[in-house]
């Protein structure tokens, strides 16, 4: 699913959502904050969030990262309208700046005014992409010289215990999720194809995965 359809779904499944996500993700989306402080995001650094949801990853990185460049794009009209206000009423209005967009396929000159960004990241959206192997293409397209690309997500869950297993693939197809127990494998696959580096890392049951992609 891609396109206005994929709009719709978002749109429809986050309409509620939005006002309680960042309360309730905050106990099963692991490895965000670590990704953020990954960044290493320097004054006049560009960064990128695919996805970006409520900008609760961006808030954190304003934060961390005062001389950075922010911006954010997601494809659900509804989550924007929660990350536009969070945005209005921070210390940080005039320094994050978000749109709307297709994570498969967004033109970032048109939107923001540069073609690559010297940092992107992806947190928890390519296990609700259907089409995730073309969000993580974009997204590559999307890494300048001597940029990277950083993901987490939810990992294969392999080393947890099987009951505990089951019960959170079930439990996270309710909300469209599936984790990519193909990660690793497609991401450097995807890293030969661009011409980046990459390093994949599990958590210690395989509870989330992370990826970091970078170009020369």
């Amino acid at each position: 699913m891609a396109g206005p359809s994929a709009a719709v779904h978002m749109d429809q499944m986050y309409r509620r959502q939005r006002l309680i996500y960042d309360a309730t993700r905050a106990y099963y989306l692991l490895g965000r904050n670590q990704l953020i402080r990954e960044l290493n995001a320097g004054p006049g650094t560009t960064v990128l969030e695919i996805a970006c949801g409520t900008a609760r990853n961006l808030l954190l990185a304003a934060d961390s990262y005062p001389g950075a460049k922010l911006y954010g794009v997601d494809i659900s009209s509804e989550m924007l309208t929660t990350a536009r206000a969070s945005v209005a009423k921070s210390r940080h209005s005039e320094r994050i700046k978000l749109d709307l967009a297709d994570a498969t396929s967004f033109d970032s000159k048109a939107l923001f005014g540069f073609e690559t960004a010297d940092r992107v990241f992806i947190s928890y959206a390519l296990s609700m992409i259907p089409p995730w192997e073309a969000a993580l293409d974009e997204a590559l397209r999307h890494v300048g010289p001597g940029g990277s690309l950083h993901i987490v997500d939810f990992g294969c869950m392999d080393r947890m215990p099987p009951p505990a297993r089951k019960f959170m693939v079930a439990w996270l197809a309710k909300f469209d999720v599936t984790p990519r127990r193909d990660l690793e494998e497609v991401c450097k696959a995807a890293a030969v194809r661009h011409g980046v580096s990459c390093t994949f890392r599990q958590s210690a049951r395989g509870y989330w995965s992370s990826v970091v992609m970078k170009r020369a």
